[in-house]
């Protein structure tokens, strides 16, 4: 007699195998359904016939339940209460089971709509009997929904706990309603992981000692940073405990965007570090969001694909505004860092974060500011994490295991191999900051030279089509390889202090040729004649030339002997480049205009005006002996001049602070 049943519970789907159900659980996509018999899930289902004999009796009803009849699918289909409570997200406490505490810790971020609680949990059949825990109140329905989606991440997480212990809040459970009418409120059951959060622990006087102290930096976290400096100077320390910190941080938010959910809600406030195991836990993942939405019935795999980038790109920003204000204290101050954020909101690039941020770190501190020291290490790594983090496009954010890798957050005996990139960032950061160093000296001079040569050698964007879209905006004169910026000791009749000089390329339309106007601004200040090196006061003036300028393709050529003499230290280099694809330059006509604060004669006039000729590049003052460009990026840009000199620019914000 033929026995028809279900094959063993599992559903054959069409175009799908077990290979695929395997890999949708370690994705986190939540498994296949159990389903009673008459389910109307069912009518899909193939049904699997297997021939057989059926013995009469009640002993064959028994023998049919252990040997796979027809009673043992009733039997498997019907869940016992033990599988019932498994399919429960968390533990049903009573109020009666805690032993509430008369004081609250500050660092537990509780809302408006929440009422925050310690208590001790005293029921001793308890699996956390004597333990703290942290009971949060949520009495809106905002509130409400949040305990709820915390319940529904922490079922969604279970099959790795150890993981999401590690590295996230620990959710026990909520308190069940006690039934009265007047109790609508859910609460939801935490565990205590110290009374701080990160924002807390950075407000302490003494929070870098304090915090080594609690995560126990011993020998094991050392190895773990590759940092065998203990005890160092205190911008060493800072960065070891950033590193510890961030790298922390970034495994668990990696870990959620592995199994497909984002927090939304990454801030210091919702950041917390545990004395027990040494980790940084992020909050209650309350606002967790799925990347893949299969609520509307037309959903496509693309649009989940752009939903899951946006929603970690999101999440990426968020660690980006932790890793600035971890870095920069100044960020701390609730009007500074509403400057920084009012500086990326408006659409600035962040790869000039440093020249925006340069004068609120150097306000307090000129030569001592530890957090850029720490940005400042390493060619610049820490800017060029920040510009990734916070990236003005979505889809140009760093992930977190890029981050993971990234030269900033690796120690020194780490072999890091850093990409192409990071190469050209570490060239143009060390160019400006020997530049800033103000060395007269000719061999400091020829390292700068060398460093523009090699950006040129490594120009991402040679086409004109790149430069295009990278040339308009603002860009601030950081060093000329033909004429030293600034006074030296020569005795001019007019002491001229120069400020910044600025080259602006608007795109003009209506031209058949791709045109840029240009304007070209210098700022100086003449200083009284007696008292100068001690006194920079003095009247305020500035420079204004306007000109316009068309770029073509073209091509920078070298001399057989120079090209030798420039290229014979680069020793992977067999052969001297002759050439060196480029942007040719075509200027139009000029017009200088000149202002003065203060009232002054026309022979003073024109000497001023002569000293800033001289210490300017004449290519700031006359477009048309700018021949070339040989390198541009999002932050950095290389002209090149008639007689040869290189002019190197940083791009300047519109933004000031």
């Amino acid at each position: 007699m033929a026995l028809c049943g279900i094959a063993a519970f599992h559903p054959v789907v069409d175009g799908c195998d077990s290979r695929r159900l395997r890999c949708a659980s370690v994705l986190g996509e939540p498994s296949p359904p159990r389903f009673l018999v008459g389910s109307p899930a069912l009518r899909g289902w193939r049904a699997r016939c297997s021939a057989g004999k059926i013995a009469s009796g009640p002993e064959s009803l028994g023998t049919a339940g252990r040997t796979g009849g027809s009673s043992s699918v009733v039997e498997d289909a019907a869940p016992s209460e033990e599988e019932e409570d498994d399919l429960d997200p968390g533990i049903k406490f009573k109020m009666s089971d805690f032993a509430v505490s008369d004081q609250v810790s500050v660092g537990l971020q509780g809302r408006s709509d929440e009422v925050i609680f310690e208590a001790t949990v005293r029921d001793p059949e308890s699996p956390l009997y004597n333990s703290r825990v942290v009971l949060r109140q949520l009495t809106s329905v905002q509130a409400k929904r949040r305990g709820r989606r915390a319940l529904e991440v922490l079922k969604k997480l279970t099959r790795r706990r150890i993981m999401y212990h590690s590295y996230a809040m620990q959710v026990h459970g909520y308190v069940s309603p006690s039934g009265s009418e007047d109790d609508d409120s859910f609460t939801l059951v935490h565990g205590y992981h110290g009374s701080y959060s990160l924002r807390h622990w950075l407000q302490l006087s003494d929070w870098l000692p304090t915090l080594e102290a609690t995560l126990a930096l011993d020998e094991e976290y050392v190895r773990r940073v590759g940092d065998d400096t203990v005890g160092g100077p205190a911008v060493t320390r800072q960065l070891r405990l950033t590193r510890i910190l961030m790298r922390d941080l970034l495994i668990g938010v990696n870990y959620l965007h592995s199994h497909g959910l984002a927090h939304t809600e990454l801030r210091l406030e919702n950041v917390h570090i545990s004395p027990v195991d040494k980790h940084v836990k992020v909050g209650i993942l309350g606002n967790a969001v799925d990347f893949f939405d299969n609520s509307s019935s037309d959903s496509t795999v693309e649009g989940n694909t752009d939903r899951r980038r946006l929603m970690i790109a999101f999440d990426m920003r968020c660690v980006g505004f932790i890793t600035a204000k971890l870095v920069l204290r100044e960020l701390m101050d609730a009007s500074v860092f509403m400057k920084f954020k009012s500086f990326l909101n408006k659409g600035n690039n962040p790869a000039c974060l440093r020249e925006f941020l340069l004068p609120i770190l150097c306000r307090e501190s000129p030569s001592g500011n530890a957090g850029l020291q720490m940005l400042d290490r390493n060619w610049g790594a820490g800017w060029n994490l920040l510009s990734l983090l916070l990236a003005t496009k979505p889809s140009a954010r760093i992930s977190c295991l890029d981050a993971l890798r990234h030269p900033f957050l690796c120690g020194p005996k780490w072999r890091v191999r850093p990409s192409m990139d990071v190469i050209r960032w570490g060239l143009g950061s060390t160019a400006v900051r020997m530049a800033e160093d103000y060395i007269y000296g000719q061999h400091q001079r020829s390292r700068i030279a060398y460093f523009i040569e090699l950006m040129e050698l490594l120009n991402p964007h040679p086409r004109r089509k790149s430069w295009l879209e990278f040339l308009p905006g603002r860009w601030r004169l950081v060093y000329s390889t033909g004429r030293h910026i600034g006074l030296t000791l020569r005795q001019p009749s007019s002491r001229v202090l120069i400020g910044n000089a600025y080259l602006t390329f608007t795109r003009s339309s209506g031209s058949d040729f791709p045109a840029f106007s240009i304007a070209s601004d210098i700022s100086f200040k003449v200083m009284p004649k007696s008292q100068w090196p001690h006194d920079k006061s003095g009247a305020s003036g500035s420079l204004h030339i306007k000109s316009s300028v068309r770029i073509a393709p073209g091509r920078r050529f070298y001399v057989k002997e120079e090209t030798e003499a420039k290229w014979k230290r680069v020793g992977h280099i067999k052969e001297p480049p002759s050439s060196l694809p480029a942007v040719k330059l075509v200027g139009e006509e000029i017009d200088v205009s000149m202002r003065m604060d203060s009232s002054t004669s026309t022979d003073s006039a024109k000497s001023m005006l002569r000293e800033v000729r001289t210490q300017i590049p004449p290519e700031m003052f006359d477009v048309s002996k700018l021949v070339c460009g040989t390198y541009v990026d999002s932050r950095m840009m290389v002209l090149r001049g008639i007689n040869g000199s290189a002019l190197l620019f940083t791009r300047s914000c519109l933004t000031t602070a």
